[in-house]
């Protein structure tokens, strides 16, 4: 039987879902924008500091260490991406740490770079440019195995960029430019349907960033998040950690505003659009 092409698997998807922003897969996801406590909380649903854990820098140009450490993934080898793993596994506290990484499509595709995901309890997605995640594995082997991985109960996680691309639509999706909207560039993996998420909400002053693309498809739910804060997300239950507050665009007017808030602890049900008491996401 002939492979329904992509674009056509995508919406079907969504349409199954219909109005509801529910993560389709069995396993959590952890969407952040940044914070001690994403990381601290990844680790821990993945499984503790023993966990195989594959992280993925593929959004990024360059990334900087706690330490100071200045890598460019596309250098495959050296001090500098030793010294990076070294901080990066300590910042994580684990054991053991795979950094998987290409920009070529036809090596996404291929089943030895997939290897260390099947064998993984968690894949983290590092910030830069969502673009550039979605140009490298969206449609690919390396895609269909972090829905894999889900299926099978694993963890994703993710900061900014890393964020963003666990949506259905991808702001600033260009990868050589930040563009909010670009049409050839919107798609995200779709971990959550029917959903738009935007990082660094409030220090960027992004505010009414979604306000525009929920204005534009109506069918999104637009999530708004701050620094040091984020979203723990199974099935359609959605909880609040962090420092800050989420901001959610249901395209109804709140007071004054187009959107309301969520604040930590706040048990949120995505297909209902409601504030819940309940057990948390994870």
């Amino acid at each position: 039987m002939r492979a329904l092409p992509l674009a056509i698997v995508w919406l079907m998807v969504q349409s199954a879902f219909g109005q509801c922003n529910a993560s389709r897969l069995a396993g959590t996801l952890v969407i952040a924008s940044g914070g001690r406590e994403a990381v601290e909380r990844f680790v821990q649903l993945a499984g503790g500091p023993g966990a195989s854990i594959v992280f993925i820098p593929t959004a990024a140009s360059s990334l900087k260490s706690d330490s100071g450490v200045i890598w460019n993934p596309d250098d495959a080898g050296g001090a500098a991406r030793e010294a990076f793993e070294r901080d990066t596994l300590k910042r994580f506290g684990l054991t053991r740490l795979t950094i998987l990484h290409t920009r070529d499509r036809h090596t996404a595709n291929s089943q030895t770079f997939v290897a260390s995901i099947r064998a993984s309890q968690g894949v983290w997605f590092s910030g830069g440019n969502s673009g550039r995640l979605a140009a490298a594995y969206l449609g690919t082997r390396t895609q269909r195995e972090f829905e894999a991985l889900l299926a099978r109960g694993g963890v994703i996680g993710g900061e900014s960029a890393g964020a963003i691309i666990q949506g259905s639509y991808t702001v600033r999706g260009r990868p050589d430019k930040p563009v909010l909207m670009v049409k050839s560039h919107e798609r995200g993996f779709g971990f959550v349907a029917n959903v738009a998420i935007n990082p660094h909400l409030s220090a960027q002053k992004r505010e009414n960033e979604l306000v525009t693309i929920v204005d534009r498809y109506p069918k999104l739910l637009g999530i708004g998040i701050d620094d040091d804060t984020g979203l723990v997300v199974k099935s359609d239950r959605a909880e609040v950690f962090g420092l800050g507050r989420v901001a959610i665009y249901d395209n109804r007017k709140h007071q004054d505003v187009w959107y309301f808030w969520l604040r930590p602890g706040d048990h949120f049900d995505l297909c209902r659009l409601s504030v819940v008491d309940g057990k948390p996401a994870n």
